[in-house]
């Protein structure tokens, strides 16, 4: 629990919290005091900064919807693959649908963990996924004589887990508004500074120490605060604690796993 404290505790904290030292020790010996409001620390950071971090939470939830959405109907496409042909030998196809999906995960993984610049070259192997899986259904599960209904159902989960790349893609190439960040980014670096007048009244009514130690908790909570939102902005970069992890070796050997459980009773 502390390191993952210590880790929102950056090098700007440490410059800020100098500068916010070095202001209020001015401000004492010029004798220049102020009774600043603090609701101006709320208004021109804290609600902004809130707002950020929220929408950002939300985008790491939809992304993490969007996900199993793309797992859930995939693999249920490969229990397609093994169960509903009948009188067939479905080892072939389950190898085949398992190595697509396979390759669609990793394709995807590689995508939403390189940088957004990338994303018109890496969607290019993705969409190339989608095709072979299209084929399998309408080629090898058609061959299978898998009734028209059913090839229906496994188009629908193709088209589920196409609309949930969508979501992880837009999620991946969209941010939280960067202005707000921008304007309460700004905040953060001016007011632990210009707050050396008020910190230097609040010597004047407490102890002196009292003075010098408001100023670095105000620009930890401060920066604690804008890393926090750094590290949720985007839920792929494996920055943050919080962040999505594609993980396709597991749910690969989940598919195996169930071509194994049935390869008996296929044989």
């Amino acid at each position: 629990m502390i390191g993952h404290l210590l880790s929102l505790i950056n090098l700007k904290a440490g410059v800020l919290s100098l500068l916010a030292i070095a202001s209020t020790f001015i401000c004492i010996r010029l004798g220049i005091t102020a009774d600043f409001p603090m609701s101006l620390v709320a208004t021109a950071v804290v609600f902004p900064m809130v707002f950020s971090i929220n929408g950002a939470y939300e985008r790491r939830e939809r992304a993490l919807i969007a996900y199993g959405a793309v797992k859930a109907n995939g693999h249920a496409l490969h229990l397609s693959c093994r169960d509903w042909p009948h009188d067939f030998d479905t080892s072939e196809m389950q190898h085949k649908s398992k190595a697509t999906l396979a390759q669609l995960m990793g394709d995807i993984r590689h995508l939403l963990y390189s940088p957004v610049s990338e994303l018109s070259v890496n969607e290019i192997a993705v969409y190339r996924s989608f095709s072979d899986i299209s084929k399998l259904i309408n080629t090898d599960l058609r061959r299978a004589e898998v009734n028209p209904s059913e090839l229906s159902r496994c188009n629908q989960f193709l088209s589920k887990m196409l609309i949930a790349f969508e979501d992880l893609k837009h999620i991946h190439q969209y941010r939280t508004p960067k202005i707000i960040r921008e304007f309460s980014g700004f905040f953060v670096c001016v007011l632990p500074v210009l707050y050396g007048p008020y910190f230097a009244l609040v010597s004047t009514q407490n102890e002196i120490g009292l003075a010098y130690v408001t100023p670095v908790v105000l620009t930890l909570v401060l920066v604690s605060l804008e890393n926090i939102q750094k590290q949720l902005e985007s839920p792929y970069d494996q920055i943050g604690e919080d962040d999505v992890h594609i993980n396709a070796e597991h749910y690969v050997e989940r598919l195996q796993a169930e071509s194994a459980g049935s390869s008996d009773g296929k044989s």
